[in-house]
């Protein structure tokens, strides 16, 4: 709050008058001190030096990218932080580009490009990758669509990868290859209905982005170009973007959780792929304030289909609400028709590191079971190898353990999944394991199928029961390819 009143005092942060300047690498190296400290994020140089003091990391954390860019730095620590509004009001301006020659024959394609997007376009803007590599798409009309076709060149593409938005005439599109993700930015030339369609072909890697246009009239062009349209670059350096979501209804799991089911809107495609998170944003008191929260199935049951939504698909977050929490206190708040911001997914943890697997074992203390609901119903339907799946579950209590129900009638339904409840602050009449996470309860319910097993761990839990469970498995022997932890 004290930054907060700082920022809004009038006074010049920037030590520019307010201009805004282009930055240059050699500039940018010249301030890397404390008292004259600038750093880039993004493509955006920042003069950092008034808010040094303010820095809950300290002076030295701010100090390991002065006069640098400092976007990998910022991304490990607190990728989710809105550094632009926190930071507006000490902006420099943006780093120059470097130069790059193009050759004369192409010079008037990019010009034509644009002016307007028509046709066949030249390849996209890429950023350390090759341009054999690299997506381009194409565009094409009948009398009452528009189909724009994306050409991704890999093989093995599905819905998951693409998220697509349209909102008061601007079309979002982005494809996630790998640790790539291109983009199409671009403001449409015509009105279009909501309902849109995506087709994936996923042996050859084509996208086609169907729009039904609402005047059956010819287009001239697709539309004008927005920032970064056509691009192609690593998916952290794309930085977060959010749609707004209604909540169509809060259920309760305990007595302090919740299940919080999302609307997106109509003219989203959106799915979150098992393992990975979504970050939702809210103004709390005057303040954005960003959370990953990590979306669930709506049951456990392997056979059971999620409610389909009849305006549109749904998001389903479990949410532990705590009485003295900024943000979760706030979402209790939230009433059925109230609206929440929600980002493109994010998370490191692939489907294809669970397709072979014999043994899964899943470390979970609290609301880090949220992870694991996804993953649970995933393998146990698609997963032909598997052997044992084994959940060990920490709580406090009876009545902190999440659907336990539904746990305790997934053991009796399918023989390959057991699961072990462990509580710290247990009643006198619990017969059930008490404690906390130690190697020798690990040791004890991990036991491989087989000894050579293919056997993957996955943990989740407040950053210390993280941390613990990583060394008493690495202790025990497993190796660093058979743990993955869910962090954000």
């Amino acid at each position: 709050m004290d930054w907060i009143r700082l920022t809004k005092s009038g006074k010049d942060l920037t030590g520019l008058k307010g201009r805004l300047i282009e930055v240059t690498e050699e500039e940018l190296a010249k301030h890397n001190k404390t008292d004259d400290c600038w750093i880039c994020i993004r493509g955006l140089v920042y003069n950092v030096t008034p808010y040094m003091e303010y820095h809950p990391g300290g002076e030295g954390e701010l100090m390991k990218a002065a006069g640098a860019d400092g976007t990998d730095l910022f991304d490990q620590v607190h990728r989710w932080v809105n550094y632009e509004s926190m930071l507006k009001e000490c902006l420099v301006g943006r780093m120059a580009l470097k130069p790059i020659a193009l050759p004369k024959e192409s010079t008037s394609a990019l010009s034509e490009e644009k002016k307007c997007l028509n046709g066949m376009l030249p390849e996209s803007k890429i950023v350390g990758t090759s341009k054999s590599f690299a997506p381009s798409y194409d565009w094409f009309q009948t009398d009452c669509s528009v189909t724009v076709v994306v050409y991704t060149k890999q093989k093995g593409m599905n819905s998951e990868m693409v998220i697509l938005d349209y909102e008061d005439s601007r079309l979002r599109g982005e494809i996630i290859i790998r640790d790539y993700s291109y983009l199409l930015n671009i403001e449409l030339s015509n009105a279009v209905q909501e309902d849109i369609a995506v087709h994936v072909a996923e042996k050859v890697g084509k996208v086609e982005i169907v729009l039904k246009k609402k005047d059956n009239i010819p287009w001239k062009k697709l539309g004008q170009p927005l920032e970064s349209h056509n691009s192609f670059i690593k998916r952290t350096d794309q930085g977060l973007y959010y749609r707004k979501c209604k909540l169509i209804s809060k259920t309760e799991v305990t007595h302090d959780t919740r299940l919080f089911c999302l609307l997106l809107p109509q003219s989203t495609h959106f799915q979150v792929p098992v393992g990975q998170h979504v970050y939702l944003k809210q103004i709390v008191t005057g303040k954005e304030v960003v959370k990953p929260y990590t979306p669930v199935s709506c049951s456990l049951q392997t056979h059971f289909k999620e409610p389909s939504c009849h305006d549109g698909a749904c998001l389903f977050l479990m949410i532990k609400i705590y009485p003295s929490g900024l943000f979760s206190s706030e979402l209790d708040r939230l009433q059925i028709g109230d609206y929440i911001y929600v980002s493109n997914p994010e998370g490191s943890f692939q489907k294809c590191q669970v397709q072979t697997l014999e043994d899964l074992f899943l470390l979970a203390a609290g609301t880090g079971f949220t992870p694991m609901i996804k993953l649970l119903n995933y393998v146990l339907t698609n997963v032909n190898s598997l052997w044992t799946v084994k959940l060990m579950f920490f709580n406090k209590t009876e009545d902190d353990i999440l659907w336990r129900d539904q746990l305790e009638q997934l053991i009796l339904q399918d023989k390959r999944f057991e699961a072990q409840f462990i509580l710290s602050e247990p009643s006198k009449e619990w017969n059930g394991k008490r404690g906390k996470i130690s190697s020798s309860l690990l040791s004890e319910f991990f036991k491989r199928s087989k000894q050579d097993s293919k056997v993957l761990i996955c943990i989740c839990g407040p950053a210390p029961f993280t941390e613990q469970g990583e060394r008493f498995l690495k202790d025990l022997g497993y190796c660093k390819e058979e743990i993955h932890s869910f962090t954000a």
